[in-house]
Protein backbone atom coordinates (compact mmCIF):
# COMPACT_ATOMS: atom_id res chain seq x y z
CA UNK A 1 0.00 0.00 0.00
CA UNK A 2 1.43 3.40 -0.81
CA UNK A 3 2.51 5.87 1.69
CA UNK A 4 2.23 8.95 -0.49
CA UNK A 5 0.54 8.82 -4.30
CA UNK A 6 -0.88 11.19 -6.78
CA UNK A 7 -4.57 11.27 -8.07
CA UNK A 8 -5.26 12.70 -11.05
CA UNK A 9 -8.79 13.08 -12.63
CA UNK A 10 -10.42 15.28 -15.34
CA UNK A 11 -13.96 16.23 -14.95
CA UNK A 12 -16.17 17.63 -18.24
CA UNK A 13 -17.66 20.82 -17.94
CA UNK A 14 -19.86 23.21 -20.03
CA UNK A 15 -18.94 26.52 -20.68
CA UNK A 16 -15.52 28.34 -20.96
CA UNK A 17 -12.84 27.53 -18.46
CA UNK A 18 -12.16 31.19 -17.96
CA UNK A 19 -15.99 31.27 -17.00
CA UNK A 20 -15.21 28.24 -14.79
CA UNK A 21 -11.76 29.90 -13.42
CA UNK A 22 -13.02 32.82 -12.23
CA UNK A 23 -16.09 31.96 -10.31
CA UNK A 24 -13.58 29.33 -8.36
CA UNK A 25 -10.89 32.00 -8.10
CA UNK A 26 -13.01 35.11 -7.41
CA UNK A 27 -16.82 33.77 -6.36
CA UNK A 28 -15.95 30.73 -3.95
CA UNK A 29 -17.97 32.31 -1.25
CA UNK A 30 -20.84 31.32 -3.15
CA UNK A 31 -20.38 28.02 -3.11
CA UNK A 32 -22.09 27.08 0.27
CA UNK A 33 -24.97 28.02 -1.40
CA UNK A 34 -24.71 26.34 -4.30
CA UNK A 35 -23.64 23.50 -3.60
CA UNK A 36 -24.91 23.51 0.34
CA UNK A 37 -24.73 19.71 0.04
CA UNK A 38 -21.31 19.62 0.17
CA UNK A 39 -19.80 22.51 1.56
CA UNK A 40 -21.83 24.45 4.73
CA UNK A 41 -19.65 27.19 5.65
CA UNK A 42 -16.37 28.85 5.29
CA UNK A 43 -14.10 31.37 7.38
CA UNK A 44 -11.83 33.56 6.04
CA UNK A 45 -8.72 33.63 8.46
CA UNK A 46 -6.17 35.54 6.47
CA UNK A 47 -6.40 37.46 3.19
CA UNK A 48 -9.28 38.22 0.90
CA UNK A 49 -11.48 35.87 -1.35
CA UNK A 50 -9.62 36.38 -4.29
CA UNK A 51 -6.17 36.62 -3.00
CA UNK A 52 -3.05 34.51 -3.17
CA UNK A 53 -2.18 32.88 -0.23
CA UNK A 54 -5.22 34.01 1.66
CA UNK A 55 -6.03 31.03 4.03
CA UNK A 56 -9.49 29.89 4.96
CA UNK A 57 -11.78 26.73 7.27
CA UNK A 58 -14.57 24.94 5.57
CA UNK A 59 -16.86 23.13 6.69
CA UNK A 60 -17.80 20.46 4.63
CA UNK A 61 -19.63 17.34 4.72
CA UNK A 62 -17.91 14.08 3.01
CA UNK A 63 -19.14 10.50 3.21
CA UNK A 64 -21.83 12.02 4.96
CA UNK A 65 -19.77 13.31 8.22
CA UNK A 66 -19.00 16.72 8.80
CA UNK A 67 -15.14 17.93 8.29
CA UNK A 68 -13.54 20.94 8.76
CA UNK A 69 -10.75 21.67 5.93
CA UNK A 70 -8.33 24.46 6.46
CA UNK A 71 -6.44 25.47 3.88
CA UNK A 72 -4.16 27.79 2.04
CA UNK A 73 -4.45 28.67 -1.28
CA UNK A 74 -2.62 29.65 -4.29
CA UNK A 75 -3.55 31.21 -7.77
CA UNK A 76 -1.98 30.57 -11.05
CA UNK A 77 -3.56 32.82 -12.96
CA UNK A 78 -1.69 31.74 -16.53
CA UNK A 79 -2.72 27.99 -16.20
CA UNK A 80 -5.91 28.98 -15.01
CA UNK A 81 -5.01 26.84 -11.60
CA UNK A 82 -5.93 26.67 -7.98
CA UNK A 83 -4.07 25.18 -5.17
CA UNK A 84 -5.90 24.19 -1.87
CA UNK A 85 -2.74 22.75 0.90
CA UNK A 86 -4.38 21.52 3.85
CA UNK A 87 -3.29 23.33 7.15
CA UNK A 88 -6.05 21.36 9.59
CA UNK A 89 -8.67 19.44 9.89
CA UNK A 90 -9.80 15.55 9.78
CA UNK A 91 -7.42 15.45 6.47
CA UNK A 92 -4.85 16.30 7.75
CA UNK A 93 -4.66 14.36 11.06
CA UNK A 94 -4.43 11.33 8.51
CA UNK A 95 -2.06 12.84 6.11
CA UNK A 96 1.61 14.71 6.59
CA UNK A 97 0.60 16.28 3.25
CA UNK A 98 -2.80 17.14 1.22
CA UNK A 99 -3.12 19.45 -1.63
CA UNK A 100 -5.43 19.61 -4.41
CA UNK A 101 -4.91 21.47 -7.86
CA UNK A 102 -7.95 21.98 -9.59
CA UNK A 103 -6.66 23.41 -13.52
CA UNK A 104 -9.52 24.20 -15.96
CA UNK A 105 -8.16 23.54 -19.52
CA UNK A 106 -10.36 25.12 -22.79
CA UNK A 107 -11.25 21.78 -24.94
CA UNK A 108 -14.04 23.64 -27.71
CA UNK A 109 -16.22 26.88 -27.46
CA UNK A 110 -19.01 24.84 -25.85
CA UNK A 111 -16.73 23.30 -22.84
CA UNK A 112 -13.66 22.78 -20.91
CA UNK A 113 -12.25 20.28 -18.46
CA UNK A 114 -11.24 20.81 -14.45
CA UNK A 115 -7.86 18.60 -14.25
CA UNK A 116 -7.61 18.02 -10.28
CA UNK A 117 -4.60 16.41 -8.95
CA UNK A 118 -4.61 15.54 -5.51
CA UNK A 119 -1.62 14.59 -4.11
CA UNK A 120 -0.96 13.08 -0.68
CA UNK A 121 1.32 11.47 1.78
CA UNK A 122 -0.15 9.34 4.85
CA UNK A 123 1.00 10.55 8.36
CA UNK A 124 0.95 6.58 8.73
CA UNK A 125 0.66 2.82 7.45
CA UNK A 126 -3.19 2.54 8.81
CA UNK A 127 -4.54 5.88 7.33
CA UNK A 128 -6.46 5.41 4.50
CA UNK A 129 -5.99 6.54 0.92
CA UNK A 130 -7.95 9.34 0.59
CA UNK A 131 -10.18 7.65 -2.18
CA UNK A 132 -13.21 9.34 -0.70
CA UNK A 133 -11.77 13.17 -0.95
CA UNK A 134 -11.06 12.12 -4.37
CA UNK A 135 -15.03 11.61 -4.86
CA UNK A 136 -15.96 14.56 -2.85
CA UNK A 137 -13.48 16.90 -4.76
CA UNK A 138 -14.96 15.47 -8.00
CA UNK A 139 -18.66 15.60 -6.90
CA UNK A 140 -17.93 19.00 -5.65
CA UNK A 141 -16.72 20.35 -9.05
CA UNK A 142 -19.20 18.13 -11.40
CA UNK A 143 -21.85 20.11 -9.18
CA UNK A 144 -20.44 23.39 -9.64
CA UNK A 145 -21.19 22.96 -13.38
CA UNK A 146 -25.03 24.26 -13.55
CA UNK A 147 -24.25 26.91 -10.97
CA UNK A 148 -21.19 28.41 -12.79
CA UNK A 149 -22.92 27.90 -16.54
CA UNK A 150 -26.30 30.00 -15.25
CA UNK A 151 -24.72 32.51 -12.50
CA UNK A 152 -27.36 31.21 -10.17
CA UNK A 153 -27.21 31.00 -6.32
CA UNK A 154 -28.58 27.33 -6.23
CA UNK A 155 -27.34 24.60 -8.53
Amino acid sequence: MAMSETYVAEVPLKGSAEKHYKKWRNENHVFQDAVGHHIQGCTMHDGDWDSHGSIRSWNITCDGKPEVFKEKREIDDEKMALTLKGLEGQAMEKYKKYEVIYQFIPKSKEGCVCKITLIWEKRNENSPEPINYMKFVKSLVADMDDHVLNGQNKA
